[in-house]
């Protein structure tokens, strides 16, 4: 830490708060108090709501008890990362009980309760205390011995007032341009649903379609990719005959596998010279990934993962990899136009899906992704559209199977799926417009993203100042806060209540 200014001192918490007080008072068990469990503070000290109420002989026991100007931190993970925890708002029911996951620091006269949670809220504080966290995995908490050695540099109390009121008004105003930024994030996200939906239903396309006749209709080019793909197969069984130095059998061909037809009980119509087809009628193979444990050594191949998955694109930036000489390549190599659909997810993000295009080559995928190749005269890119569309993610819901922790939609349902197929031509001219607008919302977003991360790095250099005694000009008529500090240890050993000071940590600011 940087010299502070003269007027300034450091006290450790032990010293300056009590660190989880008694419930105290003559209170009727039917009282009613103000409850708050851990999913009522918001992260990143966003706010407390107090607005649960429930008895006291329901929450006296196994709960943890606070008042208002209670300043409260999660004590476990990941809630303390996440910043969970704030300054008690004001109680008209006076008392209030929570989680027993929460550390409470009751200020004294030597610090303010808005500054404490100030300093809680900065990532560093918490990144210090995430480093001192201890229990078992999943467990983790910031234990009370070590809190309570925490040093805070305290101002003068007239300086920390002064301070509270910059810092309001300076974190007010980025605040208010956080949410701003949040609201044109939130209402882009919403354009590129509707960007999707205008694609597959075909407005997209309306006043094209009315100027430009086809030389194809979908339910022809449908039609063109199924001879094609009874073709392909007759032509492999042969070739598997010639191998063996067999005759092929009278009758084989009636052993063609027939690809899942669509049903389309219930299907809207479709816009003129388009057909629904599923997708095992337009692909021409489908394969789960790879299991195989991969590994950080980049000479090897890169393995796409359900997390390279992102708003219906790739993102090469974290790679796992396996050998070159993997038993599996060069069979699951992917080829540019391969669609990648995540099977296995948590409820809310399986069966995001995007296309490989050569982002980076040689390329594999891991087993939670199934690769669909697609017969020639069907855009990729159309049906992972589809799929990340409103109507992708209620189909997603009406089939998908819950499983501990997770959902799964395997690959016959992703074979059966059924989507609207437009005239080759059609699917050009969408997937021209489509990637156009995308573009330009990916940018915005993109840009937003910017923005916000500048406003985090902001927020962390105002709090920074704020400490550093650089936030507002010292009065040299505040008394310095080493005196009252003195004050309040003079008075606690007059009265008895001295408490037993925590051993000193080495490195501790």
């Amino acid at each position: 830490m940087s010299e502070l200014p003269h007027s300034w001192a450091l006290a450790e918490l032990i010293d300056i708060t009590e660190i989880s007080p008694k419930f105290s008072g003559d209170v009727e068990d039917d009282t009613l108090v103000h409850f708050v469990p851990m999913a009522a503070v918001a992260e990143d000290f966003g706010g407390i709501d107090v607005s649960q109420l429930r008895p006291l002989n329901e929450v006296r026991k196994g709960y943890t008890s606070f008042t208002e100007g209670d300043v409260l931190l999660a004590k476990i993970t990941p809630c303390m990362e996440n910043g969970k925890g704030g300054l008690v708002p004001h109680l008209s029911h006076n008392h209030a009980f929570g989680s027993t996951e929460f550390h409470v620091m009751r200020p004294s006269a030597a610090v303010s309760g808005e500054l404490l949670a100030y300093f809680l809220s900065q990532p560093d504080f918490r990144k210090r205390a995430r480093q001192n966290m201890t229990g078992s995995a999943g467990q983790l908490r910031v234990p009370t011995k070590w809190l309570q050695t925490v040093s805070l540099p305290i101002a003068p109390r007239a300086e920390q007032t002064r301070i509270v009121a910059k810092l309001e008004e300076l974190l007010s105003d980025l605040d208010a341009g956080v949410a701003e930024l949040k609201a044109a994030q939130k209402k882009l996200a919403q354009y590129r649903q509707s960007l999707l939906k205008a694609a597959v239903e075909g407005a997209l396309t309306a006043e094209w379609r009315a100027r430009h006749k086809p030389t194809e209709t979908g339910a022809q080019l449908l039609e063109r990719i199924l001879t094609e793909r009874r073709a392909r197969w007759e032509a492999k069984q042969r070739a598997k005959f010639a191998e063996q130095g067999k005759t092929p059998p009278k009758d084989w061909q009636k052993k063609y596998p027939e690809p899942v037809k669509p049903d389309t009980t219930d299907l809207p119509e479709l816009p003129q010279g388009w057909v629904w087809a599923s997708v095992d009628q337009l692909s021409v193979d489908q394969r789960y990934g790879s299991s195989a444990k991969t590994n950080e050594d980049a000479s090897g191949i890169p393995v796409l993962r359900m997390g390279n998955i992102q708003d219906g694109r790739l993102d090469i930036e974290k790679l796992k990899y396996l050998p070159s000489n993997h038993g599996e390549f060069p069979d699951l190599l992917l080829q540019s136009g391969d669609m990648l659909f995540n099977r296995t997810n948590s409820p809310e993000l399986v069966g995001k899906t995007a296309v490989f295009r050569s982002e980076v080559e040689p390329c594999s995928y891991a087993s939670y992704l199934i690769a669909v190749r697609f017969a020639s005269g069907v855009i990729p890119e159309l049906v992972s559209a589809y799929i990340n569309s409103s109507h992708g993610r209620h189909w997603v819901k009406s089939v998908v199977v819950q499983q501990v922790g997770q959902a799964n939609v395997n690959g016959s349902k992703l074979a059966a799926l059924v989507i609207p197929l437009p005239p080759e031509s059609e699917q050009v001219e969408i997937l021209r417009r489509f990637a156009k607008q995308v573009q330009a919302a990916f940018d915005q977003e993109r840009d937003v993203r910017k923005a916000l991360k500048q406003s985090t790095a902001q927020r962390q250099n105002i709090l920074r100042a704020a400490f550093a005694g650089e936030l507002v000009p010292q009065d040299p008529n505040d008394e310095p806060a080493s005196v009252l500090l003195e004050r309040i240890r003079a008075a606690r050993a007059d009265n008895g209540s001295g408490k037993k000071r925590a051993r000193k940590i080495k490195g501790n600011p």
